[in-house]
């Protein structure tokens, strides 16, 4: 594992306490696999819920289901 990897699985970790550890795996993959577009859902969420006033479970849930598809090819 680089150093990027290791760095990037670290800050994923930090984020997501108190997700079941499956699912911390499952998204630290995802993050591994497909950065660019990780970080575009990341972006999208964070200016939907700053910006439009959506609430942060909202906001995840509608940019998940637009990005659907590319998800669903990483699986």
């Amino acid at each position: 594992m680089s150093i990027k990897g290791f760095l990037l699985r670290q800050v994923a970790k930090a984020k997501m306490k108190g997700v079941p550890q499956a699912q911390q795996d499952q998204i630290i993959q995802f993050i591994e696999k497909d950065p660019e577009l990780m970080k575009k859902i990341g972006d999208e969420i964070e200016r939907r819920t700053k910006k439009g006033g959506e609430s942060q479970m909202k906001a995840t849930m509608e940019v998940m289901k637009k990005y659907r598809n590319e998800l669903s090819a990483l699986m």
